[in-house]
């Protein structure tokens, strides 16, 4: 069982300032905590269900580094960030920061994205292609956020993520800029270079003018029917597979 003390701690870590501080995050749900207990990550707390640890011992065993604590559903509930709680939660340590490499492969970059289910599904959607790197600008939500490590499905594990000064990253770009617009070149019909730094601008407000000051090409995907616009993770996806694909 968790002690009062212990399960402050785990639900202080919603907030991003108490994650900053302790430099670590929650990743909830069996499937996801499978997959970062399969790895090396390293785990502070494996909080689980009896009926969940007694099925993944060999799993739990990979980390003798981690603290495990059994609990009840009902105390599972309470330090939850899901609607519906799973049977297993980890707080694990996040990553040392990274320098950001000098770009000569595709990379996306993030201006302003707040939701954090288009995050997450932006982090997804990069795995999927084979993109190493994702740069987030000023005003996006913590890639860290347990909604975004959710979302994500494990796409921490494969994708370096990065907050920067996006303008001045962009500026400094060997590789082309390729901004999400509605006023650009019709992706069907644009060259598609070899590497380049797609950027998928805000839900609202798309790719703000200084950032967009610094796109050497502009993209949009041609709209047949009445909506207004797409999703920023849709967008994402969709020009991926037609950037990135031959």
């Amino acid at each position: 069982m968790l002690s009062k003390t212990q399960n402050k701690y785990i639900r202080s870590l919603t907030l991003q300032k108490n994650r900053n501080e302790h430099k670590v995050f929650i990743a909830e749900g069996a499937k996801i905590a499978e997959e970062w207990l399969r790895s090396n990550a390293r785990i502070q707390k494996i909080v689980a269900t009896s009926l969940w640890t007694d099925a993944n011992m060999e799993l739990i065993g990979k980390h003798i580094e981690a603290e495990l604590h059994i609990v009840t559903e009902a105390e599972l509930l309470s330090i939850s960030s899901l609607s519906t709680p799973n049977q297993v939660l980890l707080v694990v340590h996040r990553n040392e920061e990274k320098t950001i490499p000098i770009m000569t492969e595709w990379c996306l970059a993030l201006d302003n994205i707040q939701d954090p289910g288009n995050m997450g599904t932006i982090i997804r959607i990069a795995d999927w292609f084979g993109i190493n790197h994702v740069v987030c600008g000023e005003g996006c939500v913590d890639v860290y956020n347990p909604k975004v490590v959710q979302s994500a499905m494990g796409g921490h594990l494969r994708v370096n993520m990065y907050e920067t000064d996006l303008a001045q990253f962009l500026e400094t770009s060997k590789i082309p800029v390729i901004a999400a617009t509605l006023d650009g070149e019709n992706v069907y019909k644009t060259t598609k270079p070899a590497a380049g730094i797609l950027v998928i601008g805000n839900e609202s407000k798309g790719v703000s003018e200084k950032i967009m000051a610094t796109a050497t090409q502009k993209v949009m995907i041609p709209r047949r029917g009445g909506a207004e616009s797409l999703n920023a993770g849709v967008s994402a996806g969709i020009l991926c597979a037609l950037l990135l694909t031959a």
